[in-house]
């Protein structure tokens, strides 16, 4: 296992339980069922590299969570998870720098572990 800690937020419990199972051989993962409770885990956590969030969530979209994150920790890489086609917020996000890449559902998790090891080697 690497020492990349990264953090998933999405409100799908089966998702972050599948996140976890799939790449905790690989990482330290870390997981939030919205971005109140991400952006609580990245306070607590300064060592995070990598953030990956669902686009589609209650409370906080993924974009508007990745915004409020990056405001204080802009060292971190952040993509976007989504089941639905890109959005205007979303290609801005791209477009701005704001988000890395964004991944779609359902998702393939050989990408996202690769992804991050190309971000974080």
């Amino acid at each position: 296992m690497s020492n990349t800690k990264v953090l998933y937020v999405d409100d799908e419990s089966i998702n972050l339980k599948l996140f976890d199972a799939v790449l905790k051989r690989k990482f330290e993962i870390l997981t939030a069922e919205n971005g109140i409770t991400g952006l609580d885990i990245l306070k607590e956590n300064s060592d995070i590299q990598v953030v990956i969030s669902d686009m589609k969530m209650p409370v906080m979209n993924g974009i508007t969570f990745i915004h409020q994150a990056r405001e204080i920790w802009p060292q971190i890489n952040y993509y976007i998870l989504t089941g639905f086609e890109i959005t205007d917020q979303m290609q801005d996000a791209l477009d701005n720098g704001v988000i890395r890449k964004y991944f779609k559902k359902p998702v393939n998790l050989n990408e996202i572990s690769e992804e991050i090891e190309k971000m974080t080697s």
